[in-house]
């Protein structure tokens, strides 16, 4: 098994350009260097260097096309017996006619191009000391600069080039990484965005249909009890009135997570309506001069005023209940009291499946926002959810619906 490393594919248009370039550069060349030998010598030593140089020409451009595809055939890499052949007929040329010793450049190239390790090497200093034999024989053997000069130019061209070659490879792994912690990055953004998605569906759910589903069932058993009492009639009617209204909200759910009347209408109202589908005898004081709330603030404060008012049912056994929207400069806030049994906030167990889920999504859904939410509350004095949700602030403040 080959220890070379893998060769590297195009890494883009410029490489291509760079290789036309070498290849136009040996064509002009050998045309100068033939019309030059040409004119030189005598007809019978032309024949057999102008059809050697043919030779080398047709080998260089079989080789410099296998060497483009870059695909590997059965048999390995198909361009490297081509290669070899090319470099043997080059240096018989280049030594028999130095006049094409110009032309080494584009075989330099080709060659390292073709080949990686110690083959490279080889095939470099093979054409650059046939180069280096050429001159020197041109110089009948005296100028020891046409001896040294190619060599000393092959060696430093192989230096520059294998610079070269780190510097692409260094810059292909630096691309490798970059594009790796990219596809991490967007897998982490994915899996935060579920997460933050499931978390915003159990809020939904749980601030609708459970605390409604919870309710519903109170009345239902408190029916049961008393049944057939009269009373019981009106927690049955009760009940399904909070049935229906899960249903509503199951439906909206399912089509847009929205709750009715969101949207539009006046907020205090929205509020209202909210809780009294648990608490029937709250309402909703306003303080400060209303202005518009942006869609997701009103959301939030809706469901926070629903689930309040269902704990305030389930848990409270409060005898008055009471919301206060505020509007302030930059805020909006928002207090559900009650002067129910009270608890101890720092004692609240953490969610299970039998519930502890309504101040964890409260909590959730105001810090999101930007906002804070605090929970006041003592055993036996009743409990206040206190809520506070920064307003954006602008030059001409819009007026909420009365």
């Amino acid at each position: 098994m080959s220890s070379a490393p893998p060769r590297p594919e195009p890494d883009s248009r410029i490489d291509g350009r760079i290789d036309a370039v070498v290849h136009v550069g040996f064509a002009v060349l050998m045309v100068a260097s033939a019309v030059r030998y040409v004119m030189r010598h005598s007809p019978a030593d032309n024949l057999w260097t102008v059809a050697l140089a043919a030779g080398v020409c047709a080998l260089y451009t079989v080789t410099a096309v296998l060497a483009r595809q870059r695909h590997p055939g059965r048999n390995g890499q198909p361009w490297i017996p081509w290669m070899v052949a090319l470099v043997a007929a080059w240096a018989a040329l280049v030594i028999v006619a130095p006049s094409f010793a110009w032309c080494s450049f584009a075989i330099f190239f080709l060659t390292r191009t073709a080949f990686r390790g110690w083959p490279a090497y080889v095939a470099g200093g093979a054409t650059a000391a046939a180069t280096a034999v050429a001159l020197f024989r041109m110089s009948d053997w005296t100028d020891i600069a046409m001896l040294l000069g190619p060599l000393a130019a092959g060696a430093l061209l192989t230096l520059i080039y294998d610079k070269i070659e780190r510097d692409a490879a260094l810059q292909r792994r630096l691309l490798d990484r970059v594009t790796q912690a990219q596809e991490q990055l967007a897998a982490s953004e994915r899996e935060a965005g579920i997460t933050a998605e499931r978390e915003r569906v159990s809020r939904e759910i749980h601030d609708t249909v459970t605390q409604g589903l919870a309710s519903s069932l109170l009345l239902l058993e408190a029916a049961q009890r008393s049944w057939p009492d009269p009373a019981a009639h009106g927690e049955v009617s009760k009940a399904t009135r909070l049935l229906r209204r899960n249903l509503a909200d199951t439906r909206s759910l399912v089509h847009e997570l929205s709750a009715p009347g969101l949207e539009t209408g006046p907020l205090p109202d929205a509020l209202e309506h909210a809780a009294r589908q648990y608490v029937e005898n709250i309402h909703v004081q306003v303080t400060g001069d209303p202005r518009h709330v942006p869609a997701e603030v009103r959301h939030a404060l809706l469901r926070v005023t629903q689930s309040a008012a269902a704990n305030i049912e389930l848990h409270a056994r409060a005898a008055h209940a009471s919301v206060t929207l505020g509007y302030l400069p930059g805020s909006v806030t928002l207090d559900v009291f009650d002067d129910g049994r009270g608890f101890d906030p720092g004692a609240v167990p953490p969610p299970s499946e039998t519930g502890g889920y309504g101040l964890r999504a409260m909590r959730q859904r105001v810090e999101q926002l930007g906002g804070e939410l605090h929970v006041e509350s003592t055993p036996g004095e009743g409990t206040i959810i206190a809520a506070q949700l920064p307003l954006p602030v602008t030059g001409s403040e819009t007026k909420e619906a009365p």
